[in-house]
């Protein structure tokens, strides 16, 4: 019998790490393959679906990290008591770690966005040796918005950390200023040879692109999530389209040769 891909699954709540007043992670018991980037629809009968990037991945386990916005994240803040979670995907294009295999590779993220790259630092942290080089460069608005905290402090032992807060006086290791600030003074050995991946805010995201191709950074070799009006997960409802592309199918990676055209 074909699978049901509007039938969600109950995913057993493992762990909920609060990170700020309004973001916390769900750590959840799953089994499958799953990849950085890609995203889970949490379900809340009588209230919805919200779309979720996932922002940890280990054996058994899955972490999604959710802000409390909506009508779902609101009744999912307040009533998580019961343990169990409702899901759907893991759906759409996430980051192949081969694409990144052999080079330097830079990861630009701005607070949420650090959620779908995580999963992708983590792997490289722990596997120096499949990388020539990793920068993350990481900005939050405030100290008090920084999300995985102690990930930070445990990544700075193993790769080129620039965490930034846009104002305020963070952590011993942590800069003022925006993250576009950064670009110019990053060490790369060949620019054109090397890998990008941005994910946050559009004007972040815009700036950052350009002072990456400023610094000699080919678009083919950077990556962007295009996280947009994603709703059904699998390309039936329309409200994620962009000419002929469903952000939720094709995306939410793309490939900045490709990302660029996805213009509202």
């Amino acid at each position: 019998m074909p699978r049901n891909e509007y039938q969600p699954f109950l995913a057993t709540v493992k762990e909920v790490i609060r990170h700020t007043d309004i973001e916390y992670t769900f750590r959840l018991a799953y089994e499958g393959p799953v990849k950085p980037g890609q995203f889970f629809e949490v379900s809340i009968p009588k209230f919805g679906e919200a779309p979720i990037s996932v922002s940890g991945i280990e054996p058994g386990l899955i972490d999604l990290t959710i802000r409390r916005v909506g009508r779902v994240t609101n009744e999912l803040f307040e009533h998580y008591a019961d343990r169990k979670l409702f899901l759907r995907g893991p759906y759409g294009n996430g980051f192949n770690v081969d694409d990144y295999r052999g080079r330097e590779l830079v990861v630009i993220a701005g607070g949420t966005g650090v959620s779908p790259v995580r999963g992708l630092v983590e792997h490289f942290a722990n596997h120096p040796e499949e990388v020539r080089g990793l920068t993350l460069v990481a900005g939050f608005k405030s100290p008090q918005d920084i999300l995985f905290y102690n990930d930070f402090s445990r990544w700075a032992t193993k790769i080129n950390l620039i965490l930034t807060v846009d104002a305020g006086e963070g952590p011993a290791h942590c800069q003022v200023g925006l993250v576009t600030e950064h670009i110019p003074q990053l060490k790369i050995q060949d620019a054109s040879n090397a890998a990008a991946i941005v994910v946050g805010p559009p004007v972040m995201m815009r700036f950052a692109i350009q002072g990456l191709l400023a610094a000699g950074f080919a678009e083919h070799n950077i990556w962007i999530s295009q996280e947009r009006k994603m709703c059904c997960g699998i390309g039936k409802c329309g409200h994620c389209r962009i000419n002929d592309v469903y952000v939720c199918l094709n995306g939410p990676v793309f490939n900045y040769t490709q990302g660029k055209t996805l213009v509202d």
